[in-house]
């Protein structure tokens, strides 16, 4: 009786280890999810920082014609210059938009990973503790005849 006892006692510590195993999976995962969100939010403002610098800049360079005497209404090279730069920041922040798309992807099949890991870790546990068992109960009946 003994052995089937502690095989019972060895395959409960293996499931409470496991079902820890899987919530650390979760939590990991939870937290690779929360610092998905946040590369959204600082992404967004490398964007918004980005687009108010090029605000600054064009405005500045604006002043800077004007101040030269170049008529910034018909000059077509202030105005080829002007449009590049428009041209530059779009493809700057259209830039910032796909790695912090690709960066996502990444995160989410992570987070996917690591759970799958914790329920893989459950389901093993649930095993090893059925042979266990079953391994005590085997154990009983050839000592005990």
């Amino acid at each position: 009786m003994f052995q089937i006892i502690s095989a019972g006692i060895s395959a409960i510590g293996q499931i409470t280890a496991s079902q820890a195993a899987k919530e650390a999976s979760d939590l990991n995962a939870f937290q690779i999810e929360t610092d998905k969100e946040l590369n959204k939010v600082q992404a967004l403002q490398r964007s918004r920082s980005r687009r108010e610098e090029y605000i600054m800049a064009r405005s500045a360079n604006i002043a800077a014609f004007s101040a030269a005497g170049r008529d910034i209404a018909s000059d077509r090279s202030v105005e080829a210059f002007l449009k590049r730069q428009q041209e530059i920041v779009a493809d700057d922040t259209s830039r910032i938009d796909q790695q912090v798309q690709f960066e996502n992807v990444k995160a989410g099949m992570a987070a996917s990973a690591e759970r799958r890991r914790g329920r893989n870790a459950l389901s093993a546990a649930m095993f090893s503790a059925v042979g266990t068992v079953s391994e005590g109960i085997y154990r009983q009946k050839t000592v005990g005849t």
